[in-house]
């Protein structure tokens, strides 16, 4: 399995961005949505493009809509924006890497060391530690996988 790496960029950026989207009536032109919010135009293009894996907006030429999925996390309450988030990150080739690594461990959990060589392995081109953190943000916010800082390991949510 090929494994892409997903944008550096935290969960509240990707909601954060579907806000403005839908306030502009769920179409926005690239290039004025950077300048409309101030970020860096390499720093915008992350959010996109990791909103795009998570299959919540479009890119058709410069605009960036979004998606029926996008639209119903607008929508949904906390626990409901997590479910859906849960199933569009269960789909991304990394995550499938990192949560049958947490599967086929005994006690469903695996020290960091473990994927920060998987990913150096499979992503040389990447900064390890960084997607680490990105990886362990999206898990935890939602619910998909658990980190404990003090012994640095990665663990299964036990609803999961």
């Amino acid at each position: 399995m090929t494994i892409d790496p997903i944008p550096r960029v935290a969960i509240g950026k990707i909601i954060g961005l579907l806000e403005v989207i839908d306030d502009a009536g769920g179409r926005y032109d690239v290039f004025r949505l950077t300048r409309d919010i101030n970020y860096e135009f390499g720093e915008i293009l992350q959010v996109i493009k990791a909103a795009e894996m998570l299959d919540l907006v479009v890119t058709p030429g410069a605009d960036v809509v979004l998606t029926g999925n996008g639209s119903a996390l607008l929508r949904a309450k906390v626990n409901a924006r997590k479910k859906l988030l849960k199933e569009q990150i269960r789909r991304l080739p990394l995550f499938k890497t990192v949560l049958d690594v947490l599967q086929k461990s005994e006690d469903r959990r695996a020290d960091e060391d473990a994927f920060l060589d998987i990913f150096a392995l499979h992503l040389p081109a990447e900064d390890s530690e960084a997607l680490l953190k990105t990886v362990i943000d999206w898990g935890r916010y939602t619910e998909l996988i658990g980190y404990n800082p003090d012994d640095q390991q990665l663990y299964l949510d036990q609803a999961d």
